[in-house]
């Protein structure tokens, strides 16, 4: 979150004082995710998901899957933020709903105090409350094949 600003501002981004000492590292990818084998993969194509404004994550992955999309990862979404500040401005907060932690928190990222900020939202929250769209990525860009030199790339 250090390098995530937002656009045109220098204020470093900022993580909610509501998670403890070690716990951003205990949310991973959901099962089935299916992400690249290695440390680094292309994302194309990040769609906001504002028409899922107040859906709850689960019930939106099953609608984003039929697109053949994913929800991001909490990396996914920040590495999103970092290299395209524009995609979180106000009113244009997000879920990072393919990452948990194995309760029912899903990672948001949302502006506060004139910087991007990691925070949390439960998952099922009560109806009324408004949900953070989740972002969504094309999921063919994850589903990394290997050809026969034995080089990993996205199938066509």
């Amino acid at each position: 979150m250090p390098l995530t600003t937002l656009d045109g501002k220098a204020k470093a981004g900022i993580i909610d004082r509501h998670y403890p000492e070690g716990e951003i590292e205990r949310f991973v990818p959901v099962e089935g995710l299916g992400l690249p084998y290695g440390p680094v993969h292309l994302l194309l194509d990040a769609d906001r998901g504002e028409e899922f404004c107040g859906v709850v994550p689960k019930d939106a992955m099953a609608t984003v899957a039929g697109r053949g999309r994913s929800l991001l990862t909490m990396e996914e979404g920040i590495a999103f933020v970092t290299l395209h500040p524009r995609a979180l401005a106000k009113n244009t907060c997000f879920s990072l709903g393919a990452a948990r932690c194995g309760d029912r928190r899903v990672p948001a990222l949302r502006i506060s105090q004139g910087a991007p900020k990691l925070g949390w939202c439960w998952e099922g929250r009560t109806p009324g409350s408004t949900w953070p769209p989740p972002v969504a990525a094309p999921a063919p860009c994850r589903e990394m094949t290997a050809d026969t030199g034995g080089n990993r790339r996205c199938p066509t």
